[in-house]
């Protein structure tokens, strides 16, 4: 028996899903504060080495330096890896969010069937909406036969 059409799986926001990836450029860049950085010492330290590399690389243009080639590489090298990092982090964050929002909406959007009277009948009622000493009738994968009684705790 195939299992994968009979659970209903919660759904994946795709890697690069523009509702995540755009707000976490913006993020990226605002994450270069220090105050922000000074949380996470690794990425602190490379924040500050690849800002004195980039004043070290603006003196040897304006006074000559005679590997401005290489400078110029390794400094674009090192803000590629405090960017990408902040930019990483953000979408972890961005991922975060919406699953923790997904699963906000699927708790106040799950139904219960609360049985009436002798416990013959029932009506979908909201989940939210279920108190201390309620009777449902919970069911495995939507099979009668593995129904079964519960009481609300």
């Amino acid at each position: 028996m195939d299992t994968t059409q009979i659970r209903k799986r919660m759904p994946v926001s795709a890697l690069f899903d523009p509702k995540i990836v755009v707000p976490a450029i913006g993020s990226s860049f605002v994450k270069l504060d220090p105050r922000t950085l000074a949380k996470n010492p690794v990425m602190f330290v490379l924040e500050v080495v690849t800002a004195l590399t980039t004043v070290i690389l603006l003196r040897d243009i304006f006074t000559g330096g005679q590997t401005l080639a290489f400078e110029f590489q390794i400094v674009i090298w090192l803000w590629f890896t405090v960017l990408f990092a902040n930019f990483a982090e953000a979408i972890a964050e961005g991922r975060g969010k919406a699953q923790a929002d997904a699963l906000r909406r699927q708790r106040t959007e799950t139904k219960a069937k609360l049985l009436a009277g002798e416990g013959k009948s029932y009506k979908m009622v909201p989940g939210t909406s279920l108190k201390v000493g309620d009777v449902v009738l919970t069911s495995c994968w939507s099979s009668p036969a593995m129904s079964s009684r519960r009481m609300a705790r």
